[in-house]
């Protein structure tokens, strides 16, 4: 099998290694400049003509969608064979619909950016991971075929590694979470549970009722697809514990983790360990502890090779 040409955008760098570790690549070259107007200069230096080209880049802000776009334009027009969009972080995934009148579906208007990047001979495929919604790999083009992958294998194998030898139950943040824990939880062979939460009709606040199964004495990893500010996580972590448990843990497919989130997480001593993966540029605030962050790039060489099983 020939060997696919790797490129990377700017804010993915970090995760390019592991990409180039588990398949067989050749890593492309990409020009950076900016001009002192602010605008940005591109250029695929190495030549995407007949080659199978991986585009690596996920897009936790607004110039990383369009980076991932301009690339996405030269490498097809330079006349790749085929095109493989690899997103470890789809942006926006929690805008996937319109509440109030006038919202836009930015999740939907990202996805048909995406879809724009011109079809090449040989396809163009985009690889998603850990959606906060399933229905997202819908709002693209047909003219882009779309790979959902999961992260319970690789979360359940960190899980048993950590937790291995211990007591323990997997929770989640809210009831809205409960049926992917408890999905989760049945892979693992462990309980799940989750807390309940009640709106504030006047402030519109959360509040947390209850916890919906017996945690006294045991341990809880509490499992969020996303941790971003953390507030989530801190209040049920205050639920598990006041209802008796042990210890808690935190983890999640996507460690964003926005400026102030991780000290807050870790100033509350709530928490034994925080774990994640290497999905977004955030979670490399925890790339020193060991065995704290997991790699997402063989979830993705391997359903690039088609090996993988959903």
């Amino acid at each position: 099998m020939a060997r696919q040409l790797l490129f990377t955008i700017s804010s993915y760098a970090y995760l390019e290694p592991h990409f180039l570790n588990a398949g067989a690549f050749d890593r492309g070259q990409i020009v950076h400049k900016t001009f002192p107007d602010g605008e940005r200069y591109l250029r695929v230096a190495d030549d995407p003509w007949g080659r199978d080209v991986v585009l690596l880049g996920g897009t936790p802000n607004d110039l990383d969608w369009l980076e991932l776009y301009d690339l996405g334009c030269a490498i097809s027009r330079g006349g790749a064979r085929s095109l493989s969009i690899v997103m470890p972080y789809f942006g926006y995934a929690t805008m996937e619909r319109a509440v109030l009148p006038g919202e836009v579906v930015t999740a939907k208007t990202r996805a048909r950016l995406v879809s724009a990047i011109p079809s090449c001979e040989g396809g163009t495929r985009v690889y998603l991971f850990d959606l906060h919604t399933d229905g997202i790999p819908f709002y693209f083009s047909d003219s882009h075929v779309t790979h959902h992958l999961y992260g319970a294998p690789l979360i359940t194998k960190v899980l048993q590694e950590k937790m291995a030898g211990r007591d323990y139950i997997l929770g989640a943040t809210d009831a809205g979470r409960a049926k992917w824990v408890q999905s989760l939880a049945r892979d693992l062979g462990v309980e799940p549970a989750f807390v309940y939460k009640k709106r504030d009709s006047d402030t519109g606040k959360l509040a947390v009722t209850g916890v919906n199964a017996d945690v006294r004495g045991r341990e809880v990893v509490i499992y969020d697809d996303m941790i971003r500010t953390g507030s989530s996580l801190i209040q049920a972590a205050k639920a598990y514990q006041g209802a008796g448990a042990t210890k808690c843990h935190a983890m999640a497919s996507h460690l964003i983790l926005p400026p102030g989130a991780l000290e807050k997480l870790q100033s509350s001593g709530l928490f034994e360990f925080i774990l994640g993966t290497d999905s977004h540029p955030g979670s490399q605030q925890l790339a020193h502890v060991p065995g704290a962050i997991s790699s997402v790039a063989s979830v993705f060489v391997k359903a690039m090779d088609r090996t993988y099983q959903v």
